[in-house]
C-alpha cells in the first residue's frame, strides 16, 4: 500500500483519537504512514476502511488496537533518561517525601509511572529508592504502579531484560549491583520488580483514572505530545486527582501545562521544573 491519502489519514486519525484520545495533526501524516501500512500488510488488508472495520468488528479487534497504539506511538527510552529531573528525584523530593513521611510515622510511598513504555522508567524509580532508603528500604510499604496503554510493550518491560542502548545512561555501579549481564543484553534483578506492579492503562479512560489515588509522585513524561488540548485537559485534571496533597508531578522536559491546568504550583529545581499539586486545591 502507498501512503495514505490525506482522507484516508483522517478516517484512521480519527478513530485512533476516537479511542484514546491520541492526536496526529497533518504535519505528522509521516509518523502514521508506514505503521499503518505495516498493519495492513500483516492483516493481508488492503484499504483503510477494511482495517477499521476490522478494529471495530473482529473478534481480535483488541490485540490490534494495542498494536495500532504500539506502532504508532514512539517507545524509545533509557534507564536514567533526563538526568536534571532524575537528580531532582535522587537528591530533593524523594529525600524531602521520606522525611515527611517519617515524622507522621507513615512508612508507605507511591510513585506512578503514567507511561511506562518497556519499562525502563519504573525500574529506575525502584532503583533510586533503593539506592536513597538502603538497607530501612524493606521497613516501607512501596508501591510503584507502571501503566501503559499497549498491552505489547507492557509484557516486555515485565520481562525486565534489555540492550545496551538502553543502558546507556546507566553507570557500571548500578548495572553490576541491580542487573545481570548474559552476553549483550541485561536482565534486571528479581529484587527490583517486586514492588512494581504493571497495568494495562488508557489515560483517557476516567472510571479506571478515578481509582488510582494517594500518589506521591508521578512521572508522566513524552505522553502529552500525543494529545490535543482537550485531551490533555482532562488527563492532567486525572492525574491532579490521584496526587496526594503536596505530591509531585513531572513531564518531558519539552512539554508544558501552559493552557491546559492552573491547579499546579510551580518547583523550580536544578535545570528542570516539578508540579506540585497544592494542598485543597481541586483541579480547575
Amino acid at each position: 500500500m502507498n501512503n495514505l491519502t490525506i482522507e484516508e489519514f483522517k478516517k484512521i486519525r480519527d478513530f485512533i483519537y476516537e479511542s484514546s484520545g491520541i492526536y496526529f495533526t497533518e504535519d505528522m501524516k509521516y509518523i502514521v504512514d508506514e505503521k499503518i501500512a505495516n498493519r495492513l500488510s500483516r492483516l493481508n488488508l488492503n484499504s483503510i476502511d477494511a482495517y477499521i472495520k476490522y478494529l471495530n468488528f473482529d473478534k481480535k479487534r483488541e490485540s490490534e488496537l494495542n498494536r495500532l497504539f504500539d506502532a504508532v506511538t514512539i517507545n524509545e527510552t533509557s534507564f536514567f533518561r533526563n538526568m536534571p529531573q532524575i537528580d531532582a528525584l535522587k537528591n530533593i523530593l524523594i529525600p524531602e517525601i521520606i522525611a515527611k513521611k517519617e515524622k507522621d510515622r507513615n512508612k508507605s510511598l507511591k510513585i506512578w509511572s503514567a507511561a511506562c513504555s518497556s519499562g525502563e522508567e519504573p525500574y529506575t524509580i525502584s532503583i533510586l529508592l533503593r539506592e536513597i532508603l538502603g538497607y530501612s528500604y524493606q521497613n516501607w510499604n512501596i508501591e510503584i504502579l507502571a501503566t501503559d496503554i499497549s498491552n505489547e510493550i507492557l509484557e516486555k518491560a515485565r520481562t525486565g531484560i534489555y540492550n545496551q542502548t538502553a543502558m546507556r545512561n546507566t553507570s557500571s555501579d548500578i548495572i553490576s549491583k541491580y542487573f545481570t549481564k548474559r552476553e549483550n543484553l541485561y536482565r534486571i534483578n528479581s529484587d527490583v520488580r517486586c514492588n512494581i506492579k504493571f497495568l494495562n492503562l488508557n489515560l483517557m479512560d476516567k472510571l479506571k483514572m478515578r481509582m488510582i489515588k494517594g500518589v506521591d509522585i508521578i512521572l508522566c513524561r513524552n505522553v502529552l505530545i500525543y494529545f490535543d488540548l482537550k485531551s490533555k485537559s482532562q488527563v492532567i485534571s486525572s492525574l491532579y486527582r490521584s496526587l496526594s496533597d503536596g505530591g509531585y508531578m513531572f513531564i518531558g522536559h519539552s512539554e508544558s501545562l501552559h493552557g491546559v491546568e492552573n491547579s499546579f504550583s510551580f518547583v523550580h529545581l536544578k535545570n528542570t521544573i516539578a508540579y506540585q499539586k497544592r494542598p485543597g486545591i481541586t483541579s480547575s
